[in-house]
């Protein structure tokens, strides 16, 4: 008989570990408190970002960090009531901040993300859920060739993992895209990437595959686990407890608390991501583009024109902010002057953040729960490869690459 396999957590990472899992025979159950796909996993900019394995702690950051945080026009906030409580986390998280450090995140994340397009191809083959799946070119706008340079850094690290952009200059940046301001000057395109249309779409398409292959999909928030015997036997939930003989943990910023259940310590923060889609766009842009300027990515989408980007710390509890919003309406407008829309649909969300910036993908211990969240900026990414490695060690076989650095065990019980 199949093991009985329940996972926590209904997102990208969730439902494309339920496919996989059931391709491969396992008898599955997808929890999750909310319908598939309406948690972090709607919010993002939609991009299939192959080339994005340099994490935000790069050197120089711990250095740059007060000027971006006074900065009105940075898009880093932080709500400073919060700052006590986050004091630890941010300690561990700026640690990281060097060429040695960050060398090692970008090996690491490399594999999780570079093949990004033909894993999901490979997962919604066949399906309906596939033609949400857009290959596109990934442009990352700068105001010149000096500005481009200046992210040297960076595009090293890119390079060195394969990933060479096709560098555009003056004129030709217009007739690539047109309705960008004339003060962007430089382009660095990024061939071979995608896009999703409606992530959120996306991966309710993906959860009803994943049905229609006869996995279960229950409604319910998770509490408490019975680990008696020191291996998984029921998850508790508000409709009462499920037996099961493994668990996938895989519900973003959320499974902090569940982890401290099992008796693992996570340094996990909220990262607070906004966007704002802008309904039936005129002159925006005609593939997803990094404005680096305003560190904010521009996706043209089912619904409009979606305009993601701006970091703030804050917790789970607080309501949005304002002054990101306001923000993020100035840089779109200074980016694309032209851009006319109908309504405009706000949103903020919870990017799960380690402190190494490496999503947790491993078993506790051999208690028979997996891990499979903390992927910060690139879960839309990372998330079918991280559901495939997962069913993979979960039904028997052996990944291709080193999992090593994800495993959950590397942080200290507590």
């Amino acid at each position: 008989m199949a093991d009985k396999i329940i996972i926590i957590g209904a997102g990208i990472v969730g439902v494309s570990t339920g496919i996989w899992l059931r391709r491969y025979g396992a008898d599955v159950t997808l929890v999750d408190r909310s319908a598939p796909g309406q948690g972090t996993s709607y919010g993002n900019a939609g991009v299939l970002a192959a080339c994005s394995m340099v994490p935000v702690t790069a050197p120089g950051l711990i250095r740059k960090a007060p000027g971006m945080l006074l900065n009105r026009d940075f898009p880093l906030f932080l709500r400073w009531g919060y700052l006590p409580k986050m004091a630890p986390w941010l300690m561990r998280y700026l640690g990281h901040a060097n060429d040695a450090e960050t060398r090692r995140i970008a090996k690491g994340l490399a594999p999780i993300v570079s093949d990004t397009v033909a894993q999901h191809q490979a997962l919604t083959h066949d399906t309906d859920a596939a033609r949400w799946v857009t290959e596109s070119d990934y442009h990352f706008a700068y105001k010149d060739r000096a500005a481009f340079a200046a992210d040297g850094y960076t595009w090293g690290l890119r390079r060195e993992a394969g990933f060479i952009p096709q560098v555009i200059e003056g004129d030709a940046v217009q007739a690539c895209e047109p309705h960008l301001a004339p003060q962007i000057g430089c382009l660095a395109t990024m061939k071979d990437h995608g896009f999703i249309r409606d992530p959120g779409g996306y991966v309710a398409a993906l959860a009803a595959v994943f049905q229609q292959m006869g996995g279960q999909v229950r409604t319910a928030d998770v509490v408490d686990f019975d680990m008696s015997g020191g291996r998984i036997s029921a998850v508790h939930t508000t409709d009462g407890p499920l037996p099961c003989d493994k668990v996938v943990l895989a519900t973003g910023v959320w499974s902090k608390p569940l982890m401290k259940k099992l008796g693992v310590s996570v340094p996990l923060e909220s990262e607070r991501g906004y966007h704002i889609v802008f309904e039936d766009p005129e002159a925006g842009p005609i593939a997803p583009t990094m404005v680096t300027t305003g560190k904010f990515v521009a996706t043209p989408m089912a619904a409009g024109l979606r305009c993601a980007g701006v970091v703030e710390f804050g917790g789970l509890e607080a309501k949005p902010s304002r002054a990101p919003f306001d923000l993020l309406r100035r840089q779109v407008r200074q980016a694309y002057p032209a851009l006319t829309h109908g309504q405009q649909a706000e949103w903020m969300g919870h990017r799960p953040a380690p402190s190494d910036s490496l999503p947790l993908i491993g078993e506790i211990g051999q208690t028979g729960v997996m891990t499979g969240f903390g992927h910060h900026h690139i879960g839309l990414t990372g998330g079918p490869k991280t559901g495939r490695l997962i069913a993979d060690i979960m039904t028997g076989r052996t990944p291709n690459m080193d999992m090593q650095p994800y495993t959950p065990n590397r942080f200290s019980a507590g």
